[in-house]
């Protein structure tokens, strides 16, 4: 006789497992279908944010440019203080020796009066507290300790204020490298970009580059102005002998330069020491309206006044562009033009 056995039903683990399994992968065939490929951008769209990042990573260099100029500037007046409090100090140790010698020659004469010994005292506030009621504190006496009074007030306030640069300084160097941890990120980030490129994309982008370079160098009509002022002319010539010099963010020459680099380079060779920063350049001289421009006057552009200038006339900026571009010519209405400086 046949057997008719049931079959065995799969545990209820099984089954819970074996629907879980299901509805993923019901769940992921639909995202899959319902997901747009991923779009590569085109070339002219890669430059466009690369532009942009490059500008981003140009506003960081400036306030990097200027934590670095302001942390030299605190090393040398630190250094300067230091050498006071030094030379502070000798000259007390000689005022104490004085006193020295002094309570010496009484001591052989017959022994330390008490004004001597609270000459010699580590409180000279003190003593002088108290010396109003010593007949016998000459006024040699008053006149030395005084000194050593005054010397010592002296070296108290200097030291308090080198410990104040001091904390200055770490916190000055703290931002230098947020700033140019800061703009290295923005450059990393548009490379990352350029290298989503093919080949051919990258030698594109290359050769426009190439051509913007050329044709700012090659072919641009300066015009005729000769309003310059000696110094103004003489740092125009040093730019201009600068041009096709790579722009490199913080550098200031003498073979790479950012963009303040290159117009406080220009002017040191014309004997002329302005500013590191473009913000701070902007604000050595009364500004300027387009029309008012003459060759070798320093122009700024966005709103922030982080990009600067030299004018070179009939329209044209000298100036170190950006990451990937050199030292060259462009129109100024190319950017957002703010004003001139003459310096």
């Amino acid at each position: 006789m046949a057997s008719h056995r049931r079959p065995k039903q799969p545990s209820r683990t099984r089954v819970t497992v074996l629907t879980t399994a299901a509805a993923a992968a019901v769940a992921l065939s639909a995202n899959a279908a319902n997901a747009a490929p991923s779009e590569k951008l085109s070339k002219d769209e890669v430059k466009a944010k690369v532009d942009n990042l490059y500008e981003q990573a140009e506003q960081a260099t400036e306030k990097y440019n200027g934590a670095k100029e302001k942390q030299q500037k605190l090393q040398k007046e630190i250094s300067t203080i230091q050498d006071n409090v030094a030379r502070g100090q000798q000259e007390l140790n000689k005022l104490r020796d004085g006193l020295g010698s002094l309570a010496t020659a009484q001591y052989r004469s017959g022994g330390i009066d008490s004004s001597v010994q609270l000459f010699l005292s580590s409180n000279p506030d003190d003593f002088l507290d108290k010396a109003s009621t010593l007949d016998q504190l000459s006024s040699q006496q008053v006149e030395a300790l005084q000194k050593i009074q005054d010397k010592q007030r002296e070296l108290a306030q200097e030291r308090a204020e080198a410990t104040d640069k001091l904390k200055d300084l770490a916190a000055t160097r703290t931002e230098l490298g947020n700033k140019k941890k800061e703009v290295q990120g923005k450059l990393a980030e548009a490379q990352k970009l350029l290298n989503t490129l093919t080949a051919k994309e990258k030698a594109a982008l290359a050769a426009e580059q190439a051509r913007a370079n050329r044709s700012s160098t090659e072919r641009v009509d300066l015009g005729d102005d000769s309003s310059a002022s000696g110094r103004a002319a003489a740092a125009f010539s040093a730019a201009q002998s600068k041009i096709g010099s790579p722009y490199v963010y913080g550098a200031s020459g003498p073979s790479s330069f950012d963009c303040s680099g290159l117009t406080s380079w220009a002017y040191a060779q014309a004997g002329v020491s302005i500013p590191r920063t473009s913000e701070a350049q902007a604000n050595i001289g009364a500004h300027l309206s387009e029309s008012q421009l003459q060759v070798g006057d320093l122009v700024f552009f966005y709103g922030d006044l982080h990009h600067v200038g030299l004018y070179a006339g009939n329209g044209q900026v000298l100036h170190a562009p950006h990451t990937g571009a050199v030292v060259r010519y462009e129109s100024i209405s190319n950017m957002p033009f703010q004003f001139g400086v003459r310096v």
